[in-house]
């Protein structure tokens, strides 16, 4: 089931943006898009939708007094050119806040942090697909990664290598911004360098662990969280 989808910005431009952006998944279907906060509304009392882009300088109704005005809150993520609004946006628990303009990839990680939500809501539920997120491959490739089948995560400075049970892939984003979109139940960072899925471990051995094969050594700073998660101790 697609996630349903709304944008809210008085700037035409600013909603292409966001379109042309929405273009690249599959799994987000756009259902309407409003130049003000009013229609929105309107729409609202007939329809639901999961998740709504919205701007916060909009003229009769701004973005916050419009979550305010909101019954019944969808995933919200703020679009806007003003960094001012961050920190009362976030007391109204919305769940990312983009400055324009909304590059490519800042707008792919928003939306990983949407599927990580309606991932997990799906866990419990039969006949749903697996869960699992999006990578920017190439300039304009996204590609559906399986969380189930995911070994390691591994640090190459500011690029990291995603090693699957079928593939690799090489991405543009740090370690750290990558393992916190990851479920804390599945993975845990073993090392400034590794990240790995804890089920596909096959052996334990001193500091380290191997998983397919390779064997990864737990960090310093690491040791005592992993050993008392991995090995409950």
């Amino acid at each position: 089931m697609k996630i349903k989808c709304l944008i809210i910005d008085d700037e035409p431009l600013a909603i292409k943006v966001i379109k042309n952006h929405l273009k690249e998944f599959n799994d987000i279907e756009l259902t309407n898009a409003f130049t003000n906060a009013i229609d929105a509304l309107s729409f609202l009392k007939n329809n639901t939708v999961d998740l709504i882009f919205l701007d916060i300088n909009m003229p009769l109704l701004d973005g916050l007094n419009f979550i305010k005005s909101l019954e019944k809150k969808p995933l919200i993520i703020i679009t806007t050119a003003h960094i001012e609004y961050a920190v009362e946006s976030y007391e109204l628990e919305v769940l990312d806040y983009l400055v324009k303009p909304i590059s490519f990839p800042r707008f792919v990680k928003a939306l990983n942090k949407v599927f990580k939500i309606f991932n997990s809501q799906r866990v419990n539920k039969p006949l749903t697909e697996k869960p699992y997120f999006f990578i920017k491959i190439d300039k304009k490739k996204m590609k559906k990664i399986y969380l189930d089948e995911i070994l390691v995560i591994e640090s190459l400075k500011d690029y990291l290598k995603i090693t699957t049970e079928s593939n690799r892939f090489i991405i543009h984003q740090t370690l750290s911004s990558f393992t916190e979109q990851l479920p804390e139940d599945n993975f845990i960072r073993i090392h400034r360098s590794y990240t790995i899925a804890i089920d596909k471990i096959d052996t334990i051995e001193g500091n380290s662990v191997e998983i397919a094969g390779v064997r990864y050594p737990f960090g310093r700073t690491y040791i005592e969280e992993v050993k008392n998660k991995i090995l409950n101790l």
